[in-house]
């Protein structure tokens, strides 16, 4: 009888498991299909939290222009690439005209991030590529969205932008909401992975 119960305990298991990995595949498609964007708070005071909001505006407002020519996920992040210097220009000098003299970090970056709701819209959890702002110390709460396309609260938040960017089935992913425990399996599934990266 244990035998029987170990078996379809097992079997169970290994359906879900096999369940997740076409769903799983959608989520990791549409990595490459948008661009992220990552900034850290000097710290958690009241100051910084809200200089890093003011730093965020500027920088979006700067490459909103600077995407307008973007095709792909691929265009956006070269132009950040080449443009990175300015971006790093624009956020430090938000943060002097702030009365700050905290120094500022722009990298590229393939990070994790963790599902990230928006509205009507559902990013799943993976590795992705973003511009990471670093303010300071980079201590403090951090402040994502979806550069390209833009998903950017405070931005021009674009859904029909976003439907014409990604496949029908990674914006299915994104704006069904049917989805969730799928997500969170995958979230789970995703940082274990990320341990061994």
């Amino acid at each position: 009888m244990k035998n029987l119960i170990k078996s379809i305990c097992i079997s169970t298991v290994l359906c879900i498991i096999f369940s997740m990995i076409p769903f799983s595949a959608q989520c990791k498609n549409l990595s490459n299909e948008v661009f992220r964007l990552h900034i850290l708070a000097n710290s958690d005071s009241k100051s910084d939290q809200s200089l890093k909001l003011k730093v965020r505006d500027k920088v979006l407002k700067y490459t909103k222009s600077l995407y307008l020519d973007a095709e792909s996920q691929v265009d956006a992040q070269k132009l950040t690439t080449e443009n990175l210097q300015n971006i790093a220009n624009i956020a430090q000098k938000e943060v002097y005209d702030n009365g700050y003299s905290y120094p500022v970090k722009a990298e590229m970056k393939h990070m994790f991030f963790d599902t990230r709701y928006y509205g009507e819209v559902t990013m799943p959890s993976g590795f992705y590529d973003a511009l990471r702002i670093t303010i300071g110390k980079g201590e403090g709460h951090n402040w994502w969205c979806v550069m390209y396309p833009s998903l950017c609260i405070g931005a021009s938040t674009d859904y029909n932008a976003l439907k014409e960017k990604t496949t029908a089935q990674e914006y299915e992913v994104m704006t069904n909401g049917n989805y969730e425990f799928k997500f969170k399996a995958v979230e789970y599934f995703e940082k274990f992975c990320s341990l061994f990266s």
